[in-house]
């Protein structure tokens, strides 16, 4: 097995994004593989393309309906997925497809052993449902990930941990009653911000009550906040002995991102980056697979991913000694 962490660089990936003055704009990719080149990581972690996921894969979490309605509303290129905040712009099916396929090729790659942690920087969209679309997210890669780990590879126990500012709630209410998926969710309160989910006791429904964990924190809520709440979620990865880990580090927790009101500093991902990959070493082998998400203040984004990537790259190296 490679010890470096895998990469994704892909320019059909960094096409998901939105035109005009929207701030998932299609410029985020660069962003943040200018930032790994300029701290000299890209030569340590492995680079690679992804590809476009097949209809198959889309379907693992995807209806085949919603999969023919995005087709059909990004054809002709006018309106919306959703109530208003994702467009259908032409091609963007594609992209959406592609961000999926990088997160599957990634998976692969860690499950397979070829890698022992990976980074998909245009990934994350967490908030898309299972037959909808919503807060710039079409296709959620992350719900795929977790069913494919599950139907091709035969694993039981998932985590899923995200520190996006934005709760995810096209993930937590997608397995809201599978007891399997450990999910835990770090995030603004949903009475200041969008989706508006995510209160503490929303913990799971009938057999995986207790096993989904919301920590909502309030705006203006810096590294202290942050740091108390992540003890939880340690506690309760560590208690569910995953097989496998999903991470969704979304920067628009970072302060200063424009629609957003936490204020964490942007080494704070790299830490909790290296934090859950000595959960991973412990309970399945290393095996993390972390996705940008959110984040949309360029500068922000470049530097949270680049810690993400430096705090796997370390784990790895650690490991491999």
């Amino acid at each position: 097995m490679s010890h470096q962490v895998l990469v994704i660089r892909d320019p059909r990936t960094a096409a998901y994004g939105f035109a005009g003055r929207h701030p998932f704009g299609p410029d985020r990719h660069d962003a943040f593989h200018h930032e790994l080149e300029r701290s000299g990581l890209a030569a340590q972690v492995t680079l690679r393309e992804g590809r476009r996921a097949t209809g198959e894969e889309l379907q693992a979490f995807h209806g085949a309906d919603y999969l023919e309605f995005v087709a059909r509303r990004c054809a002709e290129g006018e309106g919306f997925l959703d109530g208003g905040d994702t467009p259908a712009e032409r091609g963007l099916d594609a992209a959406a497809a592609a961000v999926v396929g990088a997160v599957v090729v990634a998976m692969e790659a860690v499950v397979g052993g070829e890698a022992p942690a990976a980074f998909v920087p245009i990934a994350g969209l967490h908030h898309a449902g299972r037959d909808h679309a919503a807060g710039f997210c079409v296709y959620n890669d992350c719900g795929v990930a977790i069913e494919l780990l599950r139907r091709r590879h035969g694993l039981e126990r998932v985590a899923y941990v995200d520190i996006d500012a934005h709760h995810g709630d096209g993930v937590y209410y997608a397995f809201e009653s599978d007891p399997d998926l450990a999910f835990a969710d770090i995030h603004e309160d949903g009475r200041y911000l969008y989706p508006g989910t995510g209160a503490a006791d929303e913990t799971g429904r009938g057999a995986a009550r207790g096993t989904k964990l919301n920590l909502p924190l309030p705006p203006g809520a810096g590294e202290a906040e942050f740091r108390a709440a992540w003890a939880r979620v340690e506690a309760h990865i560590e208690a569910a002995r995953p097989q496998f880990i999903i991470m969704q580090c979304g920067a628009d927790s970072v302060a200063g991102d424009p629609p957003t009101h936490l204020a964490l500093p942007a080494t704070i991902h790299g830490w909790a980056a290296g934090r859950l990959a000595a959960l991973a070493e412990r309970h399945c082998g290393g095996r993390l697979l972390a996705t940008g998400g959110g984040g949309y203040d360029r500068r922000n984004l470049a530097l949270a991913w680049t810690g993400v990537v430096a705090a796997l790259a370390a784990a790895a190296g650690r490991a491999g000694a």
